[in-house]
């Protein structure tokens, strides 16, 4: 049975990886619905294909989006789960990371609920350092240097997480985290 922290729900914006892809990268990405705004229904409701265009004039360009990600920290620093680590996300679009295409293949997506404006939260930073060592655990082939932002695997098409996320206090609070007690499916 899941733990409380971890809430998880079904997007049906996924696929099986290829049978010979190895998991070996976290995407960390940033995203707020409408823009500047930080709260998770509209987050959520898109990576379940349940989000209503009409709901607010900058959704427009929304309709019929499927995308979703392994995972979402919210601002409280809560963990919510979409896709199975062991499926694709549809999270990385046209990628590329050392050479390799196409990184949902081989990656783990985990959304930040922000954007360029705000600095993230503590908790945010804590939970995503939390998060990533429970996934190096599970895939020891991930370290430190396997972390990238979406706009290091799609350079010039993406800017997150952005100039407001702290990579040094990101790295630094990484090593630091020992207890993991997450339950990820």
């Amino acid at each position: 049975m899941p733990l409380p922290q971890v809430c998880h729900y079904n997007s049906p914006h996924f696929n099986e990886r290829p049978p010979t892809a190895t998991v070996d990268l976290i995407v960390l990405h940033a995203i707020s619905l409408p823009a500047g705004e930080f709260e998770l229904p509209y987050v959520r409701d898109l990576f379940l294909g349940r989000l209503d265009p009409a709901s607010h004039p900058a959704f427009a360009d929304l309709a019929g989006l499927r995308v979703s990600a392994h995972f979402v920290i919210d601002r409280h620093g809560a963990i919510h789960q979409f896709v199975p680590i062991a499926l694709r996300a549809w999270h990385a679009g046209i990628s590329s990371w050392q050479g390799r295409e196409n990184c949902n293949d081989f990656s783990l997506g985990i959304e930040l609920v922000g954007d360029e404006q705000h600095p993230f939260t503590a908790a945010q930073y804590r939970e995503c350092a939390r998060l990533c060592r429970a996934l190096m655990a599970r895939y020891p082939a991930i370290d430190a240097g396997r972390i990238a932002g979406h706009s290091d695997i799609a350079p010039g098409r993406k800017w997150d997480p952005g100039r407001q996320w702290d990579w040094p206090r990101f790295r630094r609070t990484l090593p630091r985290i020992r207890h993991i007690d997450l339950e990820i499916a």
